[in-house]
């Protein structure tokens, strides 16, 4: 009797073991699992711009109140306890997770069934996703909107126009007057701009002028707003220019370099390094829309001849670190600038001096970089949505701080600073005989059609019913 006893208690603790054991085996997978992706997401995150295919991809936040294993009851019930913020273009992917944002908490969503809780005080917009076939309409007096939007005005012209941009109460846009600027979204830090790595000797850089151009030219979103492909097609009528992009094409990459992807890998780095000038042209001209053609060239040693933010001295790392294509009347004007450079070694070290001793004397840049919130491809620091979520969290609970002692809320808005960008111009030695649509034939239309569409989304929205598709295109054409 005495013997079954105890082997049954051995079998009993034997049982109790294993399922233990399986217990912490499946955690430490799903652990294992979880760290993974989270990674691979960070690794997105922080390197910048955002795919359209990468923007469901977000499911945790670095600072983020999370039991390991949770229920949809238990997502209910942080929305029923938290402030909700509502992603209604979802940038996300997340169907509801706690956030917290230093001392507050808030419950983020993308589930559209929150629009009309008790708890919900703020709707987050991603621009380029932004709709007029559905709005969180009727908007209450407590509801917030915030828009986060650091793309060129290309991807959603309306938002650009005094009556849309000032529907929001919140902002995160490449300008550098919206309430979270993204100026530097595309720059790392200042090191990365200081470092020599794939910086190659001038000596050996003339050597190779023997086989490559002067100029270097990368595009493949051909004839944008900013109508740079005209005036590299000019400029190539007066200078040698190697373009590897599908606009303008007369030099292959290797095969495994063909990818945009491919474009922040070392090896296509090494490549452009070899270059004395690259033409950095943007796809539009806004004031602090800058992106990585300009910071790139900067982080390789390579002088960019820049064409696109008017403000754009506002940032460089010194007052000669870049060719300004504004400052020349016609392409034949720069096109002989850059040949003196080419033949002059002192000249053209000029403007590399920066660099070499690695030295970045602009204040402004200096200090927003030092002061920005957010991190570009730095885990130690929270990417730019994870900021965005929490500015407008702190928001949005330092006004229900404000209601608990009776006081008055705080307002914020948007102004029209805080995206814009003007009326698309083309050059004009532009040829629209190229087998794409000319910027005056497609972008200068859409822009005074998006001042239409601006004004007829405000007057619906002040309406503050929910209105269709229909309603809103009869409202533009009626214009």
């Amino acid at each position: 009797m005495i013997r079954i006893r105890r082997r049954k208690l051995w079998a009993s603790c034997f049982c109790l073991t294993a399922a233990l054991f399986l217990v912490v085996t499946l955690q430490v997978i799903t652990e294992l699992g979880n760290s993974e992706k989270k990674s691979a997401v960070i690794s997105t995150l922080q390197g910048g711009l955002l795919k359209p295919e990468q923007r469901l991809a977000f499911p945790f936040k670095k600072q983020e109140l999370r039991g390991h294993f949770r229920t949809e009851t238990d997502i209910e019930t942080d929305g029923n306890r938290h402030p909700i913020l509502l992603w209604w273009s979802p940038l996300t992917g997340e169907t509801g997770r706690l956030g917290q944002c230093g001392e507050d908490v808030c419950f983020f969503t993308i589930n559209r069934t929150y629009q009309h809780h008790q708890m919900t005080r703020a709707f987050l917009f991603y621009g380029t996703d932004f709709s007029v076939d559905s709005l969180p309409l009727p908007r209450k007096n407590h509801h917030d909107w915030a828009l986060f939007h650091e793309e060129s005005p290309k991807n959603n012209y309306k938002l650009f126009h005094e009556p849309t941009i000032t529907l929001f109460n919140h902002t995160a846009t490449f300008s550098r007057h919206s309430h979270l600027p993204l100026t530097t979204q595309y720059l790392e830090g200042v090191e990365v701009l200081k470092s020599l790595r794939y910086m190659i000797p001038l000596q050996k850089k003339n050597s190779l002028r023997k086989r490559l151009a002067p100029l270097v030219y990368v595009q493949s979103d051909c004839n944008p707003p900013s109508d740079r492909d005209s005036y590299v097609r000019e400029l190539m009528c007066h200078i040698q220019v190697d373009s590897y992009g599908e606009c303008l094409h007369n030099r292959d990459l290797p095969q495994h370099l063909r990818n945009p992807s491919a474009m922040d890998d070392g090896n296509f780095y090494k490549i452009i390094a070899q270059y004395k000038f690259i033409l950095a042209f943007e796809n539009a001209v806004c004031d602090d829309y800058i992106t990585e053609k300009l910071w790139r060239p900067l982080k390789l040693g390579v002088v960019p001849v820049y064409y696109g933010s008017p403000s754009v001295v506002d940032w460089l790392p010194s007052n000669k670190s870049a060719i300004l294509v504004s400052r020349f009347s016609h392409p034949r004007e720069l096109a002989h600038y850059i040949k003196t450079l080419d033949t002059n070694d002192r000249e053209y070290e000029a403007y590399l001096e920066w660099k070499l001793k690695g030295n970045i004397s602009n204040p402004r840049l200096l200090t927003a970089l030092r002061e920005r919130k957010w991190g570009v491809q730095d885990i130690t620091q929270d990417n730019y949505i994870d900021t965005f979520e929490c500015m407008v969290c702190n928001r949005v609970w330092e006004n229900i701080r404000r209601e608990e002692k009776g006081w008055l809320p705080q307002t914020w808005n948007a102004q029209v600073n805080h995206l814009s960008c003007p009326k698309p111009e083309t050059f004009w030695f532009s040829s629209s005989n190229t087998g794409w649509p000319s910027p005056r034939e497609m972008w200068i239309p859409s822009f005074e059609q998006s001042k239409k569409e601006a004004r007829a989304l405000r007057l619906l929205v002040e309406r503050n019913t929910n209105f269709t598709a229909q309603e809103f295109w009869m409202l533009v054409f009626r214009e």
